[in-house]
Parts: structure tokens; sequence; C-alpha cells
């Protein structure tokens, strides 16, 4: 037993990749792929992670069911507004982007009717670009985001919603455009500003990576970033980002304070609340 459709997936890099190899194991009628680049579609092809893949767009997307969209967010609208007459009737689109607010906004402002874009997040991935990194263990016990609008039907949010779970996402939440850009900017965004500042903040004119344990290397993996997507949502969720920003710098400067005025009990305090807090997360 199969999942009866069509699948198209635009991007074909290591969420793209990772979506092919997933959702190979659920045994679609078809699963093609979209790409700029012949090379990364004759990979695709020869590991068996794609049925065929295409440069242009207009002969997958009129056979397919579901379009599983993983390119850039300013890259998406371009690609629906070029493609709208492409779409098979009734499709449903998909994405993986991880600002939703205007996206959202100018996406649903150019759809045709018979055709359903679910936004999605999933909330996976690896410090690593391109098809070769392309695993689908990354979404094995990870989260993921469904940001429903008004115009979606039911039927295609619980589409997306089973298909996630048999990929093997753990944690299915539902939430507004609003709260999905501010959560995320706090869980995700913040925690890749950070990364990058611990980074730079180096200046101990040593090889750092000698000296280094658990702590940093865990705290910086993130920060080996993909340099053009992040711009890009940084910049997308900007008001979000600064306020989490913000509201960082009033702790740290609180463990500052503490140090400078050598008060234990305070130190002390704040590093308890935050064990609590960790260990209260599921």
């Amino acid at each position: 037993m199969g999942l009866d459709l069509n699948i198209t997936i635009v991007g074909l890099g290591l969420i793209g990749g990772s979506y092919a190899l997933a959702l190979r194991e659920l045994n679609p009628k078809k699963l093609y792929a979209v790409d700029i680049d012949e090379d990364t579609i004759k990979l695709g092809e020869e590991r068996g992670i794609i049925d065929k893949g295409f440069l242009s767009p207009e002969i997958p997307l009129k056979e397919s069911d579901l379009v599983i969209v993983c390119i850039y967010p300013k890259s998406i609208k371009k690609f629906i507004k070029d493609n709208m007459d492409n779409f098979k009737s009734g499709a449903v689109i998909t994405d993986t982007v991880g600002i939703k607010k205007d996206f959202a906004q100018d996406i649903n402002s150019i759809l045709r009717e018979d055709i359903d874009f679910i936004f999605g997040h999933p909330m996976a991935g690896r410090e690593f670009t391109g098809l070769g990194y392309a695993s689908k263990e990354i979404f094995k016990g990870a989260n993921y985001i469904i940001i429903p609008t008004e115009r979606n039907k039911k039927e295609n949010i619980r589409l997306i919603e089973n298909i996630a779970k048999d990929m093997g996402f753990k944690h299915i939440e539902k939430v507004s455009v609003e709260k999905h850009d501010e959560v995320i900017g706090f869980v995700s965004q913040l925690p890749h500003v950070i990364a990058v500042s611990l980074v730079n903040s180096d200046n101990l004119e040593v090889d750092t990576g000698k000296f280094t344990g658990d702590s940093y290397r865990d705290l910086t993996r993130i920060a080996r970033i993909n340099t053009k997507l992040w711009t890009e949502l940084f910049i997308g969720n900007r008001k979000n980002l600064i306020n989490h920003i913000e509201r960082f710098e009033k702790n740290i400067a609180d463990i500052k304070h503490a140090l400078i005025n050598e008060d234990t009990e305070a130190l002390g305090n704040i590093l308890n609340r935050a064990s609590k807090k960790r260990e209260e997360m599921s």
C-alpha cells in the first residue's frame, strides 16, 4: 500500500533531498524533482532518490497532486507566479520556509482558486548544504509546524499532517502566521545569532579547536551557516528577531552585573531558573 499521489519536489538540496528520501519510503506513484543544477538531478536519478528530474517544471507540475517547494523564500513567490498555469487542478502545495507572515500573504494573493497552499515548516536540518548531505533521518523525532490560513481545506491540512507523521516527525503543531514567526525568531533564529556572535567573539589568538569541549562545539555547530538563506530569514523576520536579541542582551547583562558585584546569590538564582526551565521542556 503506497501513497496514492504524484509528488514533485522543487529544489533538490539538503531539505528537498531529505524529503525525497523520506517520501520514497512511503511509495508514492511518482516522485519527481525540479532543480536548476543538472548534476544534482543526475545524482538524484542515479541514486534512485527520485524517479525523474527536470530542469524546467512544466511537465512534472502538470502531473503532480502534491508539490513541495524547498527553495529560498524570495524565490518561491516568483516560482509560483511563473508557473501558475502549470499546476494541476486541485493540487496541494507546501513549503519548508522558516518565515511566513509577508510570504504567506503574498502567495495567497496570487494563487488560483483550485490550488491549496498549506504552509509548513519542518524543524530539521544540518549545517551542510546540498543533496549529498540529505538524509531521511533528520526528520525522525523532529518537530513539524503547520500554519493554516482561511483559504485552506481541512482535508488538505490533514494530508500534510499525515504525511509528516509518516515521515517520522514526532510533534506536529498548528499555529497562526504571526505566532509562528514570533516563536521561530526565538527557537531557531536567535540561536543562530548567538552561535555566530560567539564564534566572532574569539580573539584568543590560539587554535581554539584544540581547547574546546562539548559545550563550545554544541553551541557553535550552527555557526557554519548558509549565508544567503539565513540573511533572508533574519531580514524577513527582523522585528521579532530584534525583540528576542534585546531580551537576550538583558539576560546577559544580568549575569554580567552579578559577576561585577560578586553577587553569588543573584548568579545562583539565574542559573537555577535556567536549569529548571530546561528540565521542563518536552
